[in-house]
């Protein structure tokens, strides 16, 4: 069977080997970016769930080998001088690497089988059934008989097929750039967190029409914003990772779009209702790791500030908050699916 998937970030190379290792052919992904995404912020793994996946597509070893090193965040004043330290055994997970590396670790695995169009994107979805067309920005209309869209918080598939979902504004904003200097080195003042390539700030205002993250000359803005839906699957068209269950910054996105790609593949392999089924599993898994860091990291009052600081000195005491985020990351038990291929 053919499947279309839009996004060549995480989730969609992640599901392309899945959709191979279960016998799917031919796997198209089609990505809008001329070419893959290198650099970005460090992404995390934590849990024996996220950990099994990558284990079960032959990739854990390769990523350990590229991990990075964690580091505490360190919360500055504007006088330079120490607020808070936020430590890395809280942030960091069981293993660190650079989106940048994942992302083209997961392409390397997949690109000997899988087909690649960069540089274009879908515009239009008709699902009669049977299968889908599609049409292109440039490449000429194919037919498929499912699409996915892993193509992030800003889906297109999202909104060609649920135009009245949009993502849901936090009320705060976000902006990633190269830079040198360390980027665990923040300074902050009320509703204001910034580091060398990194910066959070509050604001009342919310996104207007944002068609795309900004993405321009290296440096990457968004809304913290969160996805939000009753059901990710219409028909013959689902969505995954941040297009179905998103939340900008929420610390398991990575990890949740590979467990995903697993279970959409195999309950596809499986047939029958197999997005029903997929939904089932993974809409409470991914709803129950959603959260926002803006209040969290960048209070916007001197008070908020003054309690984030003092919870902060006293994480290491508490053990339960790290636990915390490990029960989200594990709280779904992998279902085990006949291999076809």
């Amino acid at each position: 069977m053919d499947v279309l998937i839009s996004g060549a970030g995480i989730a969609g190379p992640a599901l392309a080997h899945w959709l191979r290792h279960f016998g799917f052919s031919p796997v198209v992904v089609v990505e809008r970016a001329p070419s893959l995404r290198d650099g970005g912020q460090a992404v995390d793994f934590r849990g024996e769930a996220h950990l099994s996946v990558l284990r079960r597509m032959g990739v854990l070893d390769a990523v350990l080998a590229a991990q990075t090193t964690p580091r505490d965040m360190v919360f500055r004043g504007v006088d330079g001088r120490e607020r808070a330290r936020l430590p890395a055994s809280f942030t960091a997970g069981d293993v660190e690497i650079l989106r940048g590396d994942l992302s083209r670790l997961l392409y390397e695995l997949t690109a000997s089988d899988v087909e690649y169009v960069f540089g274009d994107w879908i515009t239009s979805l008709h699902d009669d059934g049977d299968g889908v067309d599609v049409t292109f920005a440039h490449g000429a209309p194919r037919r498929f008989d499912f699409v996915i869209g892993a193509d992030g918080m800003r889906s297109g598939v999202r909104r060609l097929v649920f135009p009245q979902y949009r993502p849901k504004f936090q009320g705060y904003y976000f902006a990633i750039w190269d830079a040198e200097g360390d980027d665990r080195d923040l300074t902050c003042s009320p509703g204001v967190l910034t580091s060398p390539g990194w910066l959070m700030y509050k604001s009342p205002v919310p996104p207007d029409l944002m068609p795309d993250e900004v993405v321009a000359k290296g440096v990457y803005f968004d809304s913290i914003s969160q996805v939000r839906m009753p059901t990710v699957s219409s028909g013959r068209v689902t969505l995954i990772g941040d297009a179905g269950y998103g939340s900008t910054l929420g610390g398991m996105g990575t990890g949740l779009a590979v467990v995903s790609a697993y279970v959409l593949a195999g309950e596809m392999a499986a047939g029958g209702d197999a997005f029903a089924r997929y939904e089932a599993l993974i809409g409470p898994y991914a709803r129950g790791s959603q959260g926002n860091p803006g209040p969290f990291l960048a209070p916007g009052s001197r008070l908020g500030m003054w309690v984030r600081d003092r919870m902060f000195a006293l994480l290491p005491k508490m053990p339960m908050f790290a636990r915390m985020d490990l029960r989200a990351a594990t709280a779904i038990t992998l279902p085990e699916y006949a291999t076809v291929r």
